[in-house]
């Protein structure tokens, strides 16, 4: 049995982010979905992302080894089987300082208003809230600015930080995801730029993302894969 083992729900966002990585990595893990959503009267199973801490999710390796933060687990699983699997850190010192820069423009900049905007268009109407006009325009503003510089950067290479798909790129998927595929707005902020456009069509049809996607549809309980 693998000595890697992931708790929680393939469409919560921070979970489908370690995931993707694992997958990217080859490294094999099982799967441990804790669904609290087996009663009824909750609108979606994908609500489970609103119930976490940010950020978090159950990793542990063996019995000694345990963090919550996805970001700092993929950090973690790209050192560690760093020759295995695809190389997702940069190959020396100037590149992996780049990835680091976009993951942390991800993590500051990208994920707070495209997690509001998720909340206000995805689930707020399934839960019967009333929509804070003003709450969307603020969070559309927020990342449309942030896309605007993704847009110049997509512009001069392939991938955020360079010509290779990196863990900057990774990071943006889950939230990505719901975004264009669950939001009229999300879809247009990404559709009307020519670069993010292309960039998001690209990462998002990676096989990794692909098997992680296909998770979102099966049942819950203890599930291991590789």
């Amino acid at each position: 049995m693998a000595s890697v083992k992931v708790f929680g729900l393939p469409a919560s966002t921070e979970v489908a982010r370690v995931l993707t990585c694992l997958f990217e990595k080859d490294v094999e893990f099982q799967l441990i979905r804790m669904d609290s959503y087996k009663g009824e009267g909750h609108p979606a199973p994908e609500f489970i992302k609103l119930q976490e801490p940010s950020g978090q999710v159950t990793y542990k390796e063996g019995e000694k080894k345990t963090l919550l933060e996805s970001r700092d687990i993929c950090r973690h699983v790209c050192e560690k089987y760093f020759d295995q699997g695809n190389q997702l850190l940069g190959s020396g010192g100037l590149e992996r300082a780049s990835v680091e820069m976009w993951m942390q423009s991800e993590a500051q900049k990208f994920d707070p208003p495209s997690t509001d905007l998720i909340f206000h268009l995805a689930f707020a109407p399934l839960l019967c809230i009333p929509f804070d006009r003003n709450a969307v325009m603020e969070s559309e503003k927020k990342l449309a600015r942030v896309l605007d510089s993704y847009e110049e950067k997509l512009g001069e290479s392939r991938y955020l930080a360079g010509d290779e798909f990196t863990l900057a790129d990774l990071s943006h998927l889950p939230n990505s995801n719901y975004l264009v595929n669950k939001t009229a707005r999300g879809y247009n902020l990404f559709a009307r730029r020519k670069n993010v456009s292309r960039w998001w069509e690209e990462i998002s049809n990676r096989p990794s993302w692909k098997m992680v996607t296909n998770l979102h549809k099966e049942h819950p309980g203890a599930l291991p894969t590789s």
